[in-house]
């Protein structure tokens, strides 16, 4: 499996992992009949407890220095069904260098022509809705259609529609930035959405504020709940929350999370929860995307059991490294390149301003060099610091400075801290030295734009998101649970054969999912006609996994269908093979036909 090492000038902002009794900021959930619910709430204020939260069946509460079992023991109370930690939940994005100017002209980000959104119309008429819980979406952006978006205001957090931060901002973008000509365009361009802000002035918000969240989504009319966002330790309510949204039709996506890790976070780690991952323009699993085992294990000692649960680890995967997409106004800096009149990739350095002339290449920039002056300076990167080269740039006359990447790749970074230069400087991408090289004249301009760029499973997320949207329109008579296994079973197989604890099914592909649809309609299980394709099925165990060797002959198209215990299991290559692999005993009988046709072998069953 290849793995793409993200590099850059980046900011984490990571998942906390709660592992002691003591919850975070001494808060809990208290679960309560509605109706016994003022009963509660007195006696919880009674003994110390701030409420903060008044929610559908349960409350939340801060008990100044106490653990959880002394709040179960103060509060033993015959009406309360559960007290549990109230987890902390936090934006999941890595921040990287903002590049290019879409103030201009219309963008279209990678990840829409990666994940085919680009091959399947919106249907607005539909009834759409995504609902976003995140830090809010900012008004000022003139990227929405402003009639088709709501949000819910909250006293703790401020208005919907002032943002707590960019993050909400650039992931309401890349669900439904409005096809209009300018900036950049959505996944489901002009979606309605519902904004519910949770996260406070500091950046993250609680488990109970999600739950109570998944309530106004639903209330607001939601098709699908998109949150990127997570943290540890799970909680019987906040699932909950989920699970009915889930039962009643819908759809929940969140991100796996970024601390490149195997630990599962909540949300997305819910079995009703679609859990999202996140992989780069080449079709590289991203190395901060997190990768939670698809097994569970239950019980003790002789009595435990293992499983495999391909819900409570990554679902499927989309782009979500340096993902371009809204911001508030003025929000985000970004940098514009021209050679000799053609647009060229560039990421801001420092020192804001515009500066146009002709060009001259200075090799690595070690010194000063008379020969620069009143010209803009082409340098290579090496052998000394970037400050430096700008610094003997200016020192020589330059008015502007490129400095080219070594390596391949764009070049990220900035001059530092104590940064003495004025003129503006941009990097420039390994890929382009020769034509940059080659320019006689150079126009670099650094300044603020309502459009940026972000990395993270925070921003593959909403693309998942936005493409349900955009495929469920053309579906409206699915459900959510069905829109989520048509993307799983017509993503792109990536990584290792199969699915995987990195991309899951793959990357999802929403033409291949609207097609599927068409094919097949809506329901979980699917029947194949039987055709005159062979096929042959080999078990065996292997590692402590039961595996199952497929080998087939008489398929025609370039992709095959598989069908495993008659509902359709993925979509891979038609080159005559395929192993499965799970844990779990019983018989599996399987299928294979052409891809979307009616041309299927006879089923074969394994049984183990």
């Amino acid at each position: 499996m290849k793995v793409s090492k993200f590099t850059g000038s980046v900011v984490a902002i990571a998942i906390s992992t709660v592992l002691s009794a003591q919850a975070a900021d001494d808060r809990y959930i208290i679960q309560v009949d509605n109706s016994k619910k003022g009963i509660v709430k007195a006696l919880a204020k009674q003994l110390g407890g701030d409420v903060k939260i008044d929610g559908n069946g349960f409350l939340a509460a801060s008990f100044a220095g106490k653990d959880l079992e002394s709040v179960k023991g103060l509060l033993n109370n015959p009406h309360i069904k559960v007290i549990e930690e109230d987890h902390r939940r936090m934006p999941l994005s890595v921040y990287n260098d903002d590049t290019g100017n879409p103030m201009t002209g219309q963008v279209t980000p990678y990840a829409v022509y990666q994940s085919q959104a680009n091959q399947v119309n919106f249907n607005a008429s539909a009834g759409m809705k995504v609902c976003v819980i995140d830090s809010g979406l900012d008004r000022s952006n003139p990227d929405f259609v402003w009639n088709n978006i709501t949000g819910d205001n909250d006293s703790g957090t401020g208005n919907w529609d002032e943002n707590g931060g960019p993050h909400g901002t650039h992931v309401a973008g890349t669900i439904g930035a409005a096809d209009n000509n300018v900036g950049v365009v959505g996944m489901a361009p002009g979606v309605d959405m519902h904004i519910v802000k949770v996260f406070n002035a500091d950046g993250w918000g609680y488990s109970s504020d999600l739950a109570y969240a998944a309530d106004k989504c639903s209330n607001a009319g939601a098709n699908i709940i998109s949150m990127s966002l997570g943290g540890g330790g799970a909680n019987s309510t906040e699932e909950n929350a989920f699970k009915a949204f889930t039962e009643s039709g819908g759809l929940v996506v969140a991100a796996a999370g970024n601390d490149g890790n195997n630990v599962r976070s909540y949300p997305a780690g819910y079995s009703s929860v679609m859990m999202i991952g996140a992989n780069d323009a080449d079709n590289n699993i991203a190395d901060f995307s997190q990768f939670p085992s698809c097994t569970v294990t239950t019980g003790r000692g002789k009595k435990a059991t293992t499983t495999t649960d391909e819900t409570v680890c990554v679902e499927v995967t989309a782009g979500g490294v340096d993902t371009l997409s809204t911001y508030p106004a003025g929000g985000a800096t970004s940098s514009a390149l021209t050679a000799d009149g053609s647009f060229f990739a560039s990421s801001s350095m420092e020192n804001s301003g515009s500066a146009s002339g002709n060009t001259y290449f200075m090799g690595t920039a070690e010194s000063i060099d008379s020969s620069a002056n009143g010209k803009v300076c082409v340098i290579d990167r090496g052998n000394i610091s970037f400050h430096d080269k700008v610094q003997n740039c200016e020192n020589s006359g330059g008015v502007g400075a490129v400095i080219i990447n070594n390596e391949a790749g764009m070049l990220y970074g900035t001059l530092g801290d104590t940064n003495a230069t004025t003129i503006p400087a941009v990097g420039g991408a390994f890929e382009d030295r020769t034509a940059l090289l080659a320019a006689t004249s150079m126009d670099i301009t650094i300044g603020t734009s309502d459009y940026g760029f972000m990395s993270g499973t925070s921003m593959a997320t909403p693309a998942v998101s936005g493409v349900a949207a955009l495929v469920w329109s053309n579906h409206n008579n699915c459900t959510g649970t069905d829109i989520r296994n048509a993307l799983k079973a017509t993503a792109e197989d990536a990584g290792a054969a199969g699915n995987d604890v990195y991309f899951g099914a793959g990357i999802v592909k929403a033409a291949a999912a609207d097609a599927y649809l068409t094919a097949n309609g809506c329901g979980d299980v699917v029947e194949p006609p039987v055709g005159d394709i062979a096929l042959s099925a080999n078990g065996y165990r292997s590692k402590g996994k039961n595996k199952v060797d497929l080998s087939w002959s008489g398929a025609s198209t370039s992709d095959v269908d598989i069908y495993r215990n008659g509902s359709f299991y993925r979509n891979t290559a038609n080159d005559g093979a395929y192993t499965d692999s799970f844990r779990t005993y019983g018989s599996y009988t399987y299928s294979v036909c052409d891809a979307g046709s009616a041309n299927c072998s006879e089923n074969v069953t394994v049984t183990f």
